[in-house]
């Protein structure tokens, strides 16, 4: 039964306790719990966690790695800077790497970090410490290709406050906009009427060109992952041209999406940096897969 008072160090034991049956979502919550009550929480619990994720004990293991993924999701911006950062980021590329722990930690828990990792960089776009240490980890070899997720493993954070009408929010234009309308003057009132329309139709066309952007996005994220599962299952033997065939047209399809998801990367807004980034996401792992086609000698 849980106390008031524990420790996180307390709290994360009877988390990822070897003897729980199950995992207990009680003591896992409560370490959540503990972290957001504590000025250095975040600090203190990926130490914690990073000494019970490379247990050598499987089941502490994975528990451990549940009881991170419920802080991801409950923690917040706080949690999610301290596992962005390289101190952490390294403790877990030793429980996947030969080098390291590799060659002693079980396939479970291996397969486990590396799908978080993954699911990291595509949730977190501005943790960019996190990409860069799942690519390190492909251009080793430890990861042949991008996992196969379920979409609820995704976290997804909450996004950051945006002003609700970036084009009014156009300092010079309101204060302008203000001056017209307190004065009398009908030529006055009529330069207000006319900036109003000319600000909606800046709004209108920025939104169209986001619309665009998130479409393009969806286009590549769908040709990625039919590649991915195609190249997944391809055999030089046992593939049919019909298969050989249907992967060429996928490459192609990633080529061409890939140098339009570049360019919409350079023309995003200041106010629209999460999709930018994104952007440069998607069109990274679409390199990175084509990366792989071409390895095979499909090309």
């Amino acid at each position: 039964m849980a106390e008031d008072g524990e420790s996180l160090e307390s709290w994360l034991n009877k988390a990822t306790g070897p003897s729980n049956r199950q995992e207990d979502w009680e003591f896992i919550m409560g370490f959540c719990d503990q972290i957001n009550k504590e000025l250095e929480g975040p600090q203190i619990s990926v130490r914690l966690l990073a000494h019970k994720i490379q247990s050598p004990q499987e089941w502490e293991a994975i528990q451990a790695l549940t009881v991170l993924e419920a802080c991801m999701k409950n923690c917040g911006r706080r949690f999610h800077n301290e596992v962005g950062k390289f101190r952490f980021l390294n403790e877990l590329i030793k429980v996947v790497s030969p080098k390291y722990l590799g060659d002693k930690v079980s396939e479970r828990v291996k397969t486990k970090v590396i799908e978080m990792l993954y699911s990291w960089t595509l949730s977190l776009p501005d943790e960019t410490k996190v990409f860069e240490a799942y690519e390190m980890l492909k251009s080793q070899g430890i990861v042949l290709t991008d996992p196969e997720i379920p979409l609820d493993a995704t976290l997804i954070p909450s996004p950051s406050p945006r002003p609700k009408n970036p084009v009014f929010d156009d300092e010079t234009k309101s204060k302008r906009l203000a001056e017209l309308l307190k004065s009398k003057k009908p030529e006055d009132l009529q330069e207000a009427n006319r900036l109003i329309k000319n600000m909606v139709k800046e709004d209108e066309v920025r939104t169209q060109k986001v619309t665009k952007q998130k479409g393009t996005l969806e286009a590549v994220n769908t040709s990625v992952k039919l590649l991915n599962e195609m190249l997944a299952h391809f055999s030089p033997n046992d593939s049919t041209d019909g298969d050989k065939e249907l992967i060429r047209e996928l490459y192609g399809d990633c080529d061409k999406l890939r140098q339009t998801v570049f360019q919409l990367a350079t023309e995003t807004e200041d106010n629209d940096s999460s999709l930018g980034k994104k952007s440069c996401n998607f069109a990274r792992r679409a390199g990175n897969l084509m990366g792989f086609y071409r390895s095979q000698g499909l090309t």
